[in-house]
């Protein structure tokens, strides 16, 4: 089965694909499935905006969509960036390293800097039903930027063994990202709703 996942992140692409097509499933992302546009995110939390955002390229399409809304919750800043970690800082912050350097301004002084990834994942079908699933990491904001691997906020997010997001293999994030957890999740309650279906929707 083909699934469109509504996003051009390259990132979250690679990842998709490299834990759902080791299923056999299809995964494109939108432009490749011929969708120019981007649903606007205006849930307020990380399950409303990929409900959003996978509902609207099913209903354009008339195919699966999957859609998965992640971002970076720290405690310290009472949940910040959370639905909003894409978009930190508005238009002063133009790219990932923009938005690293403005989290760890905002966290300078502060010896509290536990924070989890979050990652919620929405599939929605033609008839309407919708698969959802929710995934975390736990781990801690660093002090300064490490690694040159991963995406977003990976160089500041410390794992328990100290080493960043950005300093493990694709691989290993593939088994301990947040993604990868909700994507667990999916995939069962995936595979149960097509048993259920009889593998047609």
């Amino acid at each position: 089965m083909r699934y469109v996942l509504a996003s051009n992140n390259k990132g979250k692409l690679k990842e998709m694909k490299a834990i759902l097509e080791s299923d056999g499933a299809q995964v494109v992302s939108q432009s490749e499935a011929g969708l120019c546009f981007e649903a606007e995110e205006t849930g307020l939390s990380f399950e409303e905006n990929a409900l959003i955002k996978a509902r609207a390229a099913c209903d354009a399409l008339g195919e699966p969509a999957i859609a998965d809304d992640s971002g970076l919750e720290v405690d310290a800043l009472g949940g910040e960036p959370g639905v909003y970690s894409a978009r930190y800082g508005g238009d002063s912050c133009q790219s990932d390293e923009d938005r690293v350097q403005l989290l760890l301004r905002n966290m300078d002084g502060i010896a509290q800097r536990s924070a989890r990834f979050v990652s919620c994942i929405a599939c929605v079908f033609p008839n309407g039903d919708c698969v959802e699933a929710r995934g975390e990491c736990a781990g801690s904001i660093a002090y300064q930027p490490k690694g040159d691997g991963g995406f977003g906020y990976d160089p500041v997010f410390l794992l328990s063994d100290g080493r960043t997001m950005a300093e493990i293999s694709a691989d290993e994030k593939n088994h301990v990202s947040h993604r990868a957890a909700a994507l667990r999740v999916f995939e069962k309650k995936l595979a149960e709703y097509l048993k259920s279906h009889g593998g047609e929707v």
